[in-house]
């Protein structure tokens, strides 16, 4: 389970990355999205600083050290901008070329992502103690 759980985290590490490069390389995607209550002159710096903590807490996600730190930061910043994601589902005409029910599913994911980062905020636990856990077979 160890290895699969190492996979994960470095899958989850690179779409975070990934996802805040992409709020520079493509800034006006996540500018559309920033909830009309925030005042437009923190548009800008919104997107940028929440693009920084998608690099810094991705990259930090792979530091052993850092990791459940990193995760719960992750798991912060998931939750910080779900506001965005409500906004997009409420304000279909931000992307007219992307079904209701595509922006209505991506917002259970929210969760999935958050339950996926709070796996990273648990400790492995060492292969003696899974033992120790399971049942034995019964004897003959």
């Amino acid at each position: 389970m160890r290895i699969v759980k190492w996979i994960l985290k470095i899958v989850f590490a690179v779409f975070f990355i990934g996802a805040g490069v992409s709020h520079f390389r493509s800034p006006e995607f996540f500018l559309r999205i920033v909830p009309d209550y925030i005042p437009q002159r923190l548009h800008g710096p919104a997107v940028d600083v929440s693009g920084v903590f998608e690099i810094l807490l991705g990259a930090l996600l792979l530091v052993p050290r850092a990791t459940r730190l990193a995760a719960w930061g992750l798991i912060a910043l998931l939750i910080a901008v779900f506001p965005a994601n409500i906004y997009l589902f409420q304000h279909q005409e931000l992307m007219p070329d992307v079904s209701p029910t595509a922006q209505l599913v991506r917002l259970p994911l929210q969760g999935v992502l958050i339950a996926w980062a709070y796996w990273f905020t648990r400790p492995d636990r060492p292969r003696s103690a899974q033992l120790a856990s399971e049942p034995s077979s019964p004897s003959e």
